[in-house]
């Protein structure tokens, strides 16, 4: 695309990529268990809602968590606790399963009405210099197909869900590419 910023950031601009700040309100609006990893009422948790029946067994698995009964078992009597790779495994595995049990619903949620309003918060220029700033002001819009935006995110494609961003900002007319990178990106449903 002709102007994806190839050297953000390098005079002072601070943001992230608009993809990223979808993919997290996306996080906020599907919910989910608030207490870290870290702690054994976290991991415990994040265990029960993965194993409790042969579907979220199956999902955990496909996700990439891929431990024996044994060690399972284990973990929950107290036994033994999971090493710092394994509460990764788990986050990641929790993650991708809470995100495509949600995703249905959250598509429903979002294209009713004719689709959701989105606010687009720009680049924070803070520590820009004066002459090169660019005057990029905050943006709404009603974003009416979140089909490919929500299959992106609940499959976890990094790289679908930023072209899916792509196509979003297209709408915005000429100046699309000032927000490709943004401090937020708020929606609700």
């Amino acid at each position: 695309m002709p102007e994806k910023n190839l050297d953000f950031g390098k005079f002072g601009a601070s943001g992230i990529k608009g993809s990223d700040a979808l993919a997290r309100q996306l996080d906020r609006l599907a919910g989910g268990i608030a207490t870290p990893v870290t702690s054994k009422r976290g991991w415990s948790a994040r265990l029960n809602y993965l194993t409790r029946t042969d579907h979220a067994r199956e999902a955990a698995k496909a996700a990439g968590l891929t431990v024996t009964d044994r060690t399972l078992k284990a973990w929950r009597e107290g036994k033994r606790t999971p090493s710092r790779a394994s509460l990764e495994k788990i986050e990641r595995a929790y993650t991708r399963v809470r995100r495509q049990n949600v995703a249905t619903h959250l598509l429903k949620r979002l294209n009713s009405g004719g689709g959701t309003r989105v606010e687009i918060h720009p680049i924070n220029q803070s520590r820009v210099d004066q002459r090169l700033k660019r005057d990029v002001g905050y943006r709404t819009m009603n974003v009416r197909r979140w089909d490919t935006i929500v299959g992106s995110w609940a499959a976890s494609d990094h790289t679908g869900l930023e072209a899916a961003w792509d196509d979003v900002i297209g709408d915005l007319g000429s100046n699309w590419g000032q927000y490709e990178y943004v401090t937020n990106v708020g929606f609700a449903a």
